[in-house]
């Protein structure tokens, strides 16, 4: 499907092929149906709704509800106000969410509508009834990535709804990143088990990996409150996992409320792991309970048995760049060589940071940020390696350049499951251990001659 990818690389300025990311909106919808009780809204054309709806709903493999002003042509020329009053009557009145968090799209970032305006006036005109919110986050998609609208509409969360009450309890704020749902649980059971009380937000956990009850429920148990929203302003500390889509939103906090915050790497392998610990202990002053020790001897014990496996392996990683850098880090400790590593998302720190963690694993890595697939695949057919780590887009260059492939980060399309298993953590690092080593021991004993297919590793 890919045999016409030219070998030679030319500098491409204003195209892109086959870009390893996609829009802003997808990434707010995201976040928003992190928020207990919320109905996300796209203030577009129904058609954006559809896609952003459509591609989280193959992700997940959940219905996604999400409401839109669908604009036509006549919002194109006169704006979209009437259409957002239109939609925030008949979303309280029908679907009745606690909170609406809107969204725009290109379209209604081109005419410019004023979402602050609008919102104030529909809430003055009784549209929006007393105790519900309507929160909203500027996501062009011709801007950034979905990484750029969960950062985005994380930081709305906070904007419209954190209050500064003073800071008491030790209550910590954390900004989990674009992880998926097991994520999010695995991130709160580390945190109360090592005694941190906290808000985490948004949590998406108990909404998009909700079981199955026989019963629909528009409006799962999971969830952020706004209560704990509000509380967010009160908070010591906010730890931000993940530059690119969590310092957005502890930004907004220290702006709004003076309340600090560190940022810390995706805890994605064991040395991401061990210093999200690190920060917890210096919050508590107490030590990691014997669970987590337990764990992480566990991983550190199957990372040593595989390292053989691994060693000297050429790996290209692409997808967000939080999840990618992480990953990348634990390449590197599993004596690995991350030869191609690349994100569609826009930034030069990505580069810079990746060229830091690879140091002299690999020699003269290629790295870009804001890149694009068919890019990876030129620079793959230049350097072949031995295993591929990235979502579901990256199965056809698996298959053209005959490539061992492990599904990591979002979208995952063609797979079921892969949301309710953790990444995260050092339960998360021994799933992936697994993942990665099964990848390349099938193509092993794919390849193998009939007198070196080994019954025993």
């Amino acid at each position: 499907m890919l045999n016409m990818t030219p070998k030679e690389i030319h500098k491409r300025k204003g195209l892109k092929i086959n870009p390893a990311k996609t829009c802003q909106p997808i990434g707010a919808m995201y976040a928003s149906l992190g928020i207990h009780n919320c109905l996300p809204h796209s203030h577009g054309s129904q058609g954006c709704c559809a896609y952003h709806r459509s591609h989280l709903t193959r992700h997940y493999k959940e219905p996604i509800m999400a409401a839109t002003s669908s604009f036509t042509e006549g919002a194109a020329v006169f704006g979209g106000g009437a259409n957002l009053r239109q939609a925030l009557k008949t979303m309280f009145s029908v679907y009745k969410p606690d909170v609406v968090a809107v969204h725009t799209t290109c379209l209604s970032e081109t005419i410019g509508d004023d979402l602050p305006t609008l919102i104030k006036k529909a809430a003055d005109d009784g549209i929006i009834p007393k105790g519900k919110t309507v929160i909203h986050a500027n996501t062009p998609s011709y801007v950034g990535s979905h990484v750029t609208g969960f950062a985005n509409m994380t930081a709305a969360m906070v904007k419209y709804l954190a209050e500064k009450n003073g800071h008491s309890g030790k209550l910590v704020s954390v900004i989990p990143g674009y992880v998926e749902p097991s994520d999010m649980r695995e991130i709160k059971r580390i945190l109360n088990l090592m005694g941190v009380r906290h808000v985490l937000f948004p949590d998406t956990s108990d909404v998009l990996d909700a079981g199955q009850k026989g019963k629909f429920t528009m409006y799962p148990r999971g969830g952020v409150k706004v209560e704990e929203l509000k509380s967010t302003g009160s908070s010591e500390l906010t730890l931000a996992l993940g530059k690119f889509a969590s310092e957005t939103g502890a930004q907004m906090l220290e702006q709004k409320c003076d309340v600090p915050f560190q940022v810390l790497d995706l805890p994605i392998g064991i040395s991401a792991t061990d210093r999200f610990i690190e920060a917890l202990i210096d919050i508590t002053g107490a030590s990691p309970p014997e669970t987590l020790i337990e764990e992480r001897g566990r991983a550190v014990d199957i990372m040593t048995d595989m390292l053989q496996y691994f060693h000297g392996k050429k790996v290209a990683i692409f997808g967000d760049p939080d999840q990618v850098l992480s990953l990348t880090e634990f390449a590197v400790n599993l004596g690995m060589k991350p030869v191609h590593v690349l994100t569609g998302t826009p930034g030069k720190l990505f580069e810079r940071k990746a060229k830091k963690i690879i140091g002299q694993a690999a020699e003269s890595p290629n790295v870009k940020s804001s890149g694009d697939l068919f890019l990876l695949h030129q620079w793959i057919k230049n350097e072949p390696v031995d295993l591929l780590i990235g979502n579901t887009y990256g199965k056809y260059i698996a298959r053209a350049e005959d490539i061992p492939f492990v599904r990591f980060g979002f979208p995952i399309l063609d797979r079921i499951g892969h949301s309710y298993f953790p990444t995260v953590g050092y339960r998360g690092a021994i799933r992936l251990l697994e993942k990665m080593l099964d990848a390349i021991m099938d193509r092993q004993d794919r390849d193998a001659p009939d007198f070196r297919f080994e019954l025993v590793m």
